[in-house]
């Protein structure tokens, strides 16, 4: 399984990275919603791990663009952002999950492998 992570931070994305390839999975990881857009155009990726603080393009601007380009792989975003109204704007743009920063890791593991098992 192909996971994309989108994260401009590196000490959270280097996490991530080392503990999903340690679940098993294939890991990429881009730091620009744009650089998203183009793997998610271009690759066969089981999930995408969307943070929205991006240096170059909100995150739920790169979610609208992958469902708008017809792309239906699985989205979590992994945000800071705690407000309601962005949960609920990431979710009607057809986000899977929404997950606030600090989280566990254990808990993003099991709602990645529910995801996958949809």
């Amino acid at each position: 399984m192909s996971l994309l992570i989108v994260e401009d931070e590196p000490r959270l994305a280097s996490f991530l990275m080392k503990g999903l390839t340690a679940g098993g999975y294939s890991v990429k990881h881009v730091t620009t919603g744009m650089e998203a857009i183009d793997c998610a155009s271009q690759s066969d990726l089981s999930l995408v791990l969307l943070d929205l603080g991006l240096p170059d393009l909100d995150g739920l601007e790169v979610l609208n663009r992958i469902r708008k380009d017809g792309h239906v792989v699985p989205v979590i975003i992994l945000t800071a952002r705690t407000d309601p109204q962005d949960r609920a704007r990431g979710m009607s743009l057809g986000a899977d999950d929404y997950i606030a920063k600090p989280f566990s890791f254990g808990d993003l593991l099991v709602r990645v492998r529910a995801c996958l098992s949809e």
